[in-house]
């Protein structure tokens, strides 16, 4: 626990309690804590006093907020022939997670593709001159090896920074390292990076929208298109939906515009 002249800040494993003489302040210190801005932060008031002469106190509990679910836009055409997705088939990491989004660069892709501990290392080097450049209290939690991948997990009291609004820091550095993966390595390794679990969170909520989504799409017999979504997240769709009887998924669009279809299976 740590103390401040304008109040109290308690933290948790999975959230901040945070006592102020106002609510503004109360929440400006938990995001601060969290390392993310103000309109981040979720607050729920635990309890809050008012003392003599005007006095207050106003204790919180604060999290960071979870990236919006994206809306589903339904249409009333009737699925015809899916296209299909090649680009978009499913891939599992050792926690069989999708947690993968192309790098932009060009990779080997022989299916005997197997990342090495010396790969790891070189790797983990430049993850860590990048993180120590940009100033942030962030660190590598943990390393691990899945087939051609190198999975980095980060924490630290500025994780919120490097993952950004709806995952986008995170996506953006974990693009980065591909890149610096497939130029020095040039051997078909690739890297996920996430922070705080954030990726696994994300997953579950958008595998229980699209399970309900798809649930509707059956009974309707209609199709759904949802907002448009990282290459990440549409896999995780792809993935949930894949063994589910009576619709069929496939992508449309152009980034950063590709979106997800869910369609009656014909």
């Amino acid at each position: 626990m740590t103390v401040s002249p304008q109040g109290t800040i308690e933290t948790t494993m999975d959230a901040i309690e945070t006592t102020a003489s106002s609510l503004e302040l109360a929440v400006a210190q938990a995001a601060e804590s969290l390392g993310v801005a103000p309109d981040q932060v979720e607050a729920t008031i635990l309890e809050e006093t008012k003392g003599l002469f005007g006095k207050a106190q106003v204790r919180i509990r604060a999290t960071i907020k979870e990236a919006p679910a994206p809306k589903a836009r339904r249409t009333t055409k009737k699925a015809a022939e899916p296209k299909a997705a090649p680009q978009e088939e499913p891939e599992t990491t050792p926690e069989a997670v999708v947690t993968v989004e192309e790098s932009g660069a060009t990779l080997d892709e022989r299916p005997d593709v197997v990342a090495s501990d010396a790969d790891a290392d070189v790797l983990r080097s430049c993850l860590e001159e990048l993180l120590s450049n940009s100033g942030l209290e962030i660190e590598i939690e943990s390393v691990n090896l899945g087939g051609r991948y190198v999975n980095f997990e980060l924490g630290g009291k500025d994780t919120g920074y490097v993952i950004g609004r709806r995952g986008e820091t995170l996506n953006a550095l974990q693009y980065l390292l591909n890149v610096i993966s497939a130029r020095k390595l040039s051997n078909g390794v690739r890297v996920t990076v996430d922070g705080a679990h954030y990726r696994s969170k994300r997953a579950e909520v958008l595998t229980k929208l699209a399970t309900d989504i798809a649930e509707e799409v059956r009974k309707r017999g209609e199709e759904a298109v949802l907002d448009a979504l990282p290459a990440f997240e549409r896999r995780v769709i792809h993935q949930a939906l894949s063994e589910i009887e009576g619709v069929v998924t496939y992508s449309e669009g152009e980034e950063p515009e590709r979106r997800v279809v869910i369609a009656p299976a014909t």
